[in-house]
């Protein structure tokens, strides 16, 4: 090999590296994004506004161990809560090619099922691309003891 060889190879390298480094922060902006309009959802409990960033076969667990499956059974159940205040905090997000891994704190004020809640806790969302769009595709949440 020669010297321009070697250097054509490194030059190419980087630039496909730093593709890829700019296709993650583009992802994570957009992940970032769809957490946010998430938010805005919960916010105003929304499932208009949730049901696209649902994949059809979503999956959440809460607090309580209860799980949802299916996108229907998760749009549904947000029916059942008000909201006197809700807000995420220390979101971080994780790109993986196709997937992305969302964490954050959560604290939530209202009523689910007629009952009042007043809850403090750490989330998981689990996002793949596709087609081309971000969905999510499983949720978890856990109480932080106060």
């Amino acid at each position: 090999m020669n010297t321009r060889s070697i250097i054509w190879g490194l030059v190419t390298g980087m630039m496909l590296l730093g593709g890829a480094a700019a296709r993650a922060d583009t992802d994570e902006q957009a992940v970032i994004a769809a957490e946010h309009q998430t938010d805005k959802a919960f916010l105003t409990m929304n499932a208009d506004l949730m049901a696209p960033l649902l994949a059809d076969n979503f999956v959440s667990t809460d607090q309580d161990g209860t799980v949802l499956v299916g996108k229907a059974a998760n749009l549904a159940d947000i029916k059942n809560s008000t909201v006197t205040s809700y807000e995420t905090t220390d979101l971080k997000v994780t790109v993986f090619g196709d997937a992305a891994v969302a964490t954050g704190a959560y604290a939530f004020k209202g009523t689910y099922k007629g009952k009042p809640v007043d809850h403090r806790g750490r989330y998981t969302d689990t996002w793949v691309k596709l087609n081309g769009k971000w969905l999510q595709v499983a949720s978890h949440a856990s109480l932080i003891k106060k």
